[in-house]
């Protein structure tokens, strides 16, 4: 539409279904270039992913001509169908239903950009529960624990690395 000028920052997070550890190294990146390709595909732009085993995060510039939801059902359902039909992983992978959105401003962008790239030593102090809850309170948002991506003993570091 012309004449529409908007500033949307939103930083993205979802969960592997039940949380599981099979984002392996060896595939990762090619699955950050795919879901990247999906948001500019969607006229956004990309700002930063990272994640760690069972989780992402995306910090991505949102144009106000689709809703994040409908952004989101393109990422997570499109990047599932892919996951599958290249057979990274033995099984059907799928993501876990829901997603974090954050919404943040310029001057707030460089910091969120080095939380996300830095999530290995980030979640060496607090795990992916504790990050997902504390992003909720900070932002004030109501939540059921029912709802919420339920915690599981991850070890990060003993992931095998798929390589």
């Amino acid at each position: 539409m012309a004449n529409t000028y908007t500033q949307i920052h939103i930083q993205a997070v979802f969960a592997v279904q039940s949380r599981e550890c099979i984002i392996l190294n060896s595939w990762k990146e090619e699955l950050y270039k795919y879901i990247a390709g999906i948001v500019q595909r969607n006229n956004h732009k990309l700002l930063s992913i990272n994640g760690m085993p069972d989780h992402i995060h995306i910090l991505f510039g949102l144009r106000p001509s689709q809703s994040i939801s409908d952004l989101m059902q393109d990422i997570k359902g499109s990047s599932s169908k892919w996951i599958n039909d290249k057979k990274f992983i033995p099984g059907k992978f799928s993501w876990q239903e829901g997603y974090g959105a954050f919404s943040y401003s310029k001057s707030e962008v460089p910091t969120i950009i080095q939380y996300i790239l830095n999530q290995t030593n980030h979640h060496k102090r607090k795990t992916f529960s504790e990050e997902y809850n504390d992003l909720l309170k900070e932002f004030e948002i109501d939540f059921d624990d029912k709802y919420i991506f339920k915690p599981v003993n991850v070890d990060y570091y003993n992931v095998p690395d798929g390589t």
